[in-house]
């Protein structure tokens, strides 16, 4: 076999198609639309290469449209589980010591595979699953996915390259392995491109995984999966199980072999996970590396200097795209006084320019939230906001679930900044507003940063350059991901590594090598080349 310092194509971000009325692309993802929602999937467990059907089945429909079936999924029972465990670890003693070019290879050509042939089917399995619009679709599914490959192959790479000094005695190097045992990644509804990177980020390492997608994502983790198979994932590397949560991550946790969970959902059921994991710790045979993206209440604090419309269009776009379901999402602003009608006027018009519907009219901004349960949630606390004396909501208000689970993009005014909204993450297309006085600015930058439990995201808007870096000092903690006159949402792979601290998770940054490194145990080999004879030291005489 021939040797070499292999170099790896220099990743760069996937441009973005834009889908304009009459564009190829447009007509492409259309059609595949039409054929899949015309048509039905049974989606099989998949452990150790083989599709298990298990006859215990739930079924899909778009969240526009939930009388509507797009198919069924199986459900694991424990012992598909403990399956899935065990034929993990034996597909790890080939994918541990296979050269890393060829793991690089099956995970690149995942890339093209999704920037190609696989484009249309798997935004229009988001549009359909998951009820995102086009545009959403096309910068999560496919381009955010792509990227998460391509340079984590890059990253790779330059980890692998980090060698420590030598000298002319001893040669040290670095042995990046995999951990011993297997990952557990569970990912989330709302982004197809984490559902494929928390498994694929830590089996590019070398690790073997067992993967849980989200109930509500399972239609397009399947196109992922078949991408993973046509790329070339072996068997046992990245097996795809759905079914009860708890007795899922009950099962997984149970097992001695272990080693890390790649997560990325609510903060209460990552604390739940934290803690079986320290109640299980003296059965695991090594301390599991623990990675989570978890919630978010993020904010967008404007000064008297910024300028209104940007202002708006930033909590127009950052609170409402994707139905404000994202953990980036803008969900509480602080105005100062004296732009406030500005900002008001301008965001009520773009609010009230807005369309809603299926996202196969590509016309419609807005589509469903992503079930009954997150409508109902919702709906409640809209309810309560039209009977707060401290609440008034300035557009928004209404839903209907009788078709689809549809909530109007909703905005709260409060003269209370902490008004229950302006805390508690609702993960829907609702954002709460404060408007403090112009002389304030300080005050309220601490109010900001002593709101609620999360560290996620949060942008600040201002002309004046002292007002932005007394901004960027007082939030110093919380926002993990902070941006200067723009919308909280929108990170880009490569360019903002995502994630946040205090109840947001634990902050390991997708998108980068930080995320890498937890799926890596080191070996430091020293090799001397001439040992000595004589164990005594000069000091001794």
């Amino acid at each position: 076999m021939g040797n070499g310092f292999f170099e790896v194509p220099i990743a760069i971000n996937e441009p973005v198609k834009n889908y304009a009325p009459g564009s190829p692309e447009r007509k492409e993802v259309l059609d595949m639309y039409k054929k899949m929602y015309d048509s039905t999937v049974e989606v099989p467990l998949f452990i150790n290469g083989e599709e298990v059907k298990t006859g215990d089945t739930a079924t899909m429909s778009p969240p526009h449209e939930h009388k509507h079936t797009l198919g069924t999924f199986h459900k694991a029972s424990k012992k598909n589980i403990e399956e899935a465990i065990s034929t993990s670890l034996e597909a790890r003693k080939n994918w541990a010591i296979m050269p890393w070019e060829q793991r690089a290879g099956i995970f690149l050509r995942a890339a093209e595979l999704i920037a190609g042939p696989y484009r249309a089917k798997i935004n229009a399995a988001t549009m359909l699953g998951q009820s995102k619009n086009i545009y959403q679709a096309e910068i999560d599914s496919a381009c955010e996915l792509i990227d998460f490959l391509r340079f984590n192959v890059q990253y790779m790479t330059e980890i692998y390259a980090e060698q420590p000094e030598s000298t002319s005695a001893a040669w040290n190097r670095i042995e990046y392995r995999p951990l011993e045992g297997f990952v557990y990644a569970i990912t989330p509804f709302n982004f197809t491109a984490i559902a494929g990177n928390l498994p694929t980020s830590a089996a590019l390492m070398g690790n073997v995984v067992v993967w849980k997608p989200s109930d509500s994502q399972v239609y397009s983790a399947k196109v992922i999966l078949d991408i993973f198979r046509e790329a070339g994932v072996p068997a046992g590397v990245i097996n795809m199980v759905m079914g009860d949560p708890v007795m899922i991550t009950d099962t997984v946790l149970a097992s001695p072999d272990f080693s890390g969970i790649h997560f990325t959902g609510s903060t209460t059921v990552f604390k739940d996970i934290w803690q079986k994991i320290g109640n299980n710790i003296h059965n695991y045979k090594t301390y599991p590396r623990i990675v989570g993206e978890t919630g978010g209440k993020d904010f967008i604090v404007a000064h008297k200097t910024a300028n209104p419309k940007q202002v708006a269009t930033a909590i127009a776009r950052g609170a409402f795209e994707f139905q404000g379901q994202k953990c980036s999402a803008a969900s509480r602003c602080y105005i100062s006084e004296s732009i406030w009608d500005a900002v008001e006027n301008d965001l009520v018009a773009d609010i009230n320019s807005f369309k809603m519907g299926s996202p196969e009219n590509m016309e419609n901004f807005i589509t469903a939230v992503i079930h009954e349960g997150s409508f109902d949630k919702l709906a409640s606390y809209i309810d309560q906001a039209k009977k707060d004396k401290k609440a008034k909501i300035i557009v928004g208000g209404n839903y209907d679930k009788s078709k689809g689970y549809f909530i109007e993009p909703t905005v709260i005014v409060t003269e209370d900044p902490n008004y229950k909204t302006m805390s508690t993450e609702l993960f829907g297309p609702v954002v709460t507003i404060y408007v403090f006085k112009d002389k304030n600015w300080n005050e309220t930058l601490k109010l900001v940063d002593e709101t609620g439990i999360y560290a996620l995201t949060g942008a600040v808007f201002s002309e004046d350059r002292y007002a932005l870096d007394e901004a960027v000092k007082a939030l110093e903690n919380a926002a993990g991901n902070f941006y200067i006159n723009d919308k909280p949402t929108g990170a880009v792979v490569g360019q903002q590594p995502f994630g946040g601290a205090r109840a947001s998770g634990t902050n390991d940054k997708a998108g980068s090598k930080l995320n890498l490194y937890r799926w890596i145990s080191p070996r430091m080999v020293k090799e001397t080349f001439v040992s000595p004879t004589d164990y005594r030291y000069p000091f001794l005489g």
